[in-house]
């Protein structure tokens, strides 16, 4: 207990823009859960992701708590990564080991997967509450254009993926899904839109000009930017005007954020005004690597 509560008693020093570190046990609870309810039918069903089953979703989880140990707590390191120098180069070589891994998975039954899943889990959360999250991170997030992030914006990206990778599953299965909270939508948007900035920055704009986002249901809300200083910044507060709004269903939008819908459908299911550039760089935004 020690060591968890002094990286927490540093941060209050500081307001954590995004906490979401007492998120992941009980996402990782419903996890767990979902994965013991699964029928052997359940297991071979197709995901958003076209390349994988719901087993498949379930392995790269587990890829992703044991080489995020492996990197972040023990300091070890792929040596095939080495030459990684660019953006596109992080995206070739998370492709190819996820492939590789999920591919290596088809031999490993679900109950083993979910007993590993059951103790990784755990291992990978508690290693994350002992970091201080106001210091450097071992990975930047690349998906909102920085080159360096601290560790509760890393912390808030790896709670993205267990977020979007979990829902992954139970729109596979049809299930309602009890993810869709305040407790736990509201931080996976907050987290993702982060990105908005980054990809707003190529945008002809004007100081002052304002772009809105509404988003439905329980973990939805307004989420407004405003162009100052030659950049995107999120405000507090809602603007009398905007240049551009956005009106997105919440079973859409995290579709779109993690790039699993197609344009067509996308501009089906959202109601827009305003400017189309700011329209269309939104629509094509993610919040994944990709």
């Amino acid at each position: 207990m020690r060591l968890l509560v002094a990286p927490l008693i540093l941060a209050m020093h500081h307001e954590i823009p995004i906490p979401t570190i007492h998120l992941f046990p009980p996402l990782d609870q419903l996890l767990i859960e979902l994965l013991q309810s699964l029928s052997t039918e359940d297991w071979g069903l197709q995901t958003l992701a076209p390349a994988w089953k719901v087993k498949d979703v379930a392995a790269h989880l587990l890829a992703g708590n044991i080489r995020n140990l492996s990197i972040s707590r023990d300091s070890f390191y792929d040596p095939g990564a080495a030459t990684i120098s660019s953006y596109q180069d992080v995206v070739d070589y998370l492709n190819l080991i996820n492939h590789d891994w999920v591919k290596a998975m088809q031999s490993v039954s679900p109950q083993m997967l979910i007993t590993l899943l059951s103790i990784t889990n755990s291992l990978y959360s508690d290693h994350l509450a002992k970091l201080n999250p106001l210091v450097k991170s071992v990975f930047p997030v690349a998906w909102a254009g920085e080159d360096e992030s601290q560790n509760w914006f890393h912390i808030a990206r790896e709670y993205t993926e267990k977020w979007h990778h979990q829902q992954q599953i139970r729109h596979a299965i049809g299930q309602a899904s009890p993810l869709f909270t305040k407790t736990f939508f509201t931080p996976y948007l907050d987290t993702s839109l982060r990105a908005v900035p980054y990809h707003f920055r190529n945008l002809d704009a004007k100081q002052g000009d304002t772009f809105s986002l509404m988003v439905s249901g329980e973990g939805g809300g307004e989420w407004h930017f405003m162009y100052e200083k030659d950049k995107w910044i999120a405000m507090a507060e809602t603007p009398s005007y905007s240049v551009a709004k956005i009106y997105i269903d919440d079973q859409v939008i995290w579709r779109m954020l993690s790039n699993e819908i197609s344009v067509d459908e996308l501009k089906n299911r959202t109601m827009v005004s305003g400017k189309k550039e700011i329209v269309d760089a939104f629509l094509g935004m993610t919040a994944v690597m990709v």
